[in-house]
């Protein structure tokens, strides 16, 4: 069956607060995508973010972001009176400040948490039964504030750190009420997710979720499972991820994320990484999984070193990983995000897997007839994108192109100004040969460079740019209604 979507993350809707949420704009975005015969519905990873906001340094690879509960649906249910005074109203509606936003929203979660707790004492019991990693990771959250935001590793206490059941005993009992909080801020997330998936999936619209490979160093993970990661007795990685010099970057690119130990989860049966597939299968339609190469090989930083030229490359748990996950998991659908440095072990995984790879059109107009990127080029069992979350957006790649480069795109998939080149890209994935075919809301919206959600390499300034109310027009569903019928991918479920 043929496949379109749109890739558009929860903070990027509009609404109040300074910041997207799972409230009644992403309700009307779900109706935005069925009128427009979409049945995808792409969002970036879900977790609460970390370092730079980045949803891909989270500090759970299993919970949900309390960033994205609406306050106005808590409200709706009679577990919060809201006063429209302590809502932020932020200067820039097209910009998330996520400090301010943040401030204002976890004062809010707290007042809910206070008149609520007492009615749902039964649900959020059952909810800590069912989630096993929810009790470690309120544990962890409550404990990061009360040692003022520092890394875990960093703790004072090094029973603490160490996970010491007496210690953990004692700090359960002394941070009782924000343990408590943070629990239940997962909960109503989970609620209101929920909620939504199924309010999606009952109008024929797939959740697609994005998981990174890899989990931050400062998270409840590696503080719950340090067996599972390259760590030494102190808990500090021995080994970090990364990616090799290139045309692009002469020292590569150093992540900083701790690598797995891939022997020891084979020899117990990968049953963390079962458990985190498991999760994100109950989360989403469809998972993306992320720089899917580290599966097949990785590259491996010694841990401190200045720059990621000192790596080297080892071997994935391959063909092994994913067999456990047929037996373990069977069902699941998976996108194998294949971008970057593919060799020939990368590509036997992905034919064995018989997971999509994907492929960017922006990436194809280089001049060779034989881009893997371009149109004609494109196999059937493909996800092809316009752009990622980490590229330029349609217009502003043609804005940023050379004259040659322009001209040979133009030809290639028919345009003839820069702002034509957004729909024609668009029109362009659609009619190719792949199954499946997204692209971000800025494409759709024709928005230029500054739409852009993040720039690989840059600290700070990422993850901001916000959708303004009234762009998801009747008109503008009808457009790409036409376009999805035309290429044989609407969504026909009433």
């Amino acid at each position: 069956m043929r496949q379109c979507g749109i890739l558009m993350h929860i903070t990027s809707l509009p609404g109040p607060d300074g910041v997207g949420s799972l409230g009644k704009e992403a309700y009307a975005f779900a109706d935005f995508l069925h009128k427009s015969g979409m049945n995808i519905w792409q969002v970036l990873p879900m977790g609460p973010t970390g370092y730079g906001e980045s949803p891909y340094q989270s500090t759970s690879v299993f919970a949900g972001n309390p960033l994205l509960i609406s306050v106005d649906r808590l409200a709706e249910e009679g577990f919060l009176l809201l006063h429209e005074e302590e809502r932020f109203v932020p200067d820039d509606p097209e910009k998330v400040d996520y400090e301010q936003a943040r401030a204002h929203k976890m004062k809010i979660l707290r007042e809910s948490f206070y008149r609520s707790e007492g009615t749902l004492k039964k649900e959020l019991a059952a909810f800590e039964a069912e989630q096993t990693w929810v009790r470690d990771f309120a544990l962890f959250t409550a404990l990061k504030n009360h040692y003022g935001g520092s890394m875990w590793t960093q703790w004072p206490d090094r029973d603490v750190r160490m996970r010491k059941p007496a210690a953990l005993h004692r700090m359960r009992l002394e941070l009782s009420e924000d343990v408590r909080f943070h629990l239940w801020c997962q909960y109503m997330f989970f609620r209101q997710w929920n909620d939504l998936k199924r309010y999606c999936n009952d109008r024929g619209i797939r959740l697609l979720g994005d998981m990174p490979i890899y989990v931050a160093e400062d998270s409840a993970d590696t503080w719950t499972h340090p067996e599972v990661f390259q760590l030494d007795r102190n808990r500090v990685p021995k080994k970090v991820a990364g990616v090799p010099p290139d045309y692009f970057s002469a020292d590569g690119q150093l992540w900083g994320n701790p690598l797995y130990r891939w022997t020891w989860l084979r020899l117990h049966g990968y049953r963390w990484w079962v458990d985190r597939m498991a999760h994100m299968g109950e989360m989403y339609d469809i998972i993306r999984v992320d720089h899917f190469i580290g599966f097949a090989n990785y590259w491996s930083v010694p841990h401190g070193a200045p720059n990621a030229r000192s790596g080297k490359w080892v071997i994935g748990p391959g063909k092994a990983l994913f067999k456990t996950f047929r037996k373990k998991l069977p069902g699941l659908d998976i996108i194998a995000e294949d971008l970057g440095e593919v060799n020939d072990r990368v590509r036997k995984l992905v034919a064995f897997t018989g997971y999509p790879g994907m492929k960017v059109l922006t990436f194809a107009f280089g001049g060779s007839e034989d881009n893997i990127h371009l149109p004609q080029n494109i196999p059937e069992n493909t996800a092809y994108y316009t752009g990622t979350h980490d590229n330029n957006t349609a217009l502003g790649w043609a804005e940023n192109a050379s004259a040659e480069e322009l001209a040979y795109a133009g030809k290639k998939i028919g345009f003839s100004t820069k702002e034509e080149a957004p729909w024609a890209l668009i029109r362009a994935v659609f009619m190719s040969r792949a199954r499946i075919a997204v692209v971000p809301m800025q494409d759709v919206l024709s928005l230029p460079a500054e739409a852009t959600m993040n720039h690989p390499g840059k600290v700070g300034g990422n993850w901001l740019w916000r959708m303004k109310p009234g762009q998801t027009t009747d008109a503008l569903a009808e457009k790409l209604c036409a376009l999805a019928t035309e290429s044989n991918r609407r969504n026909t479920q009433a």
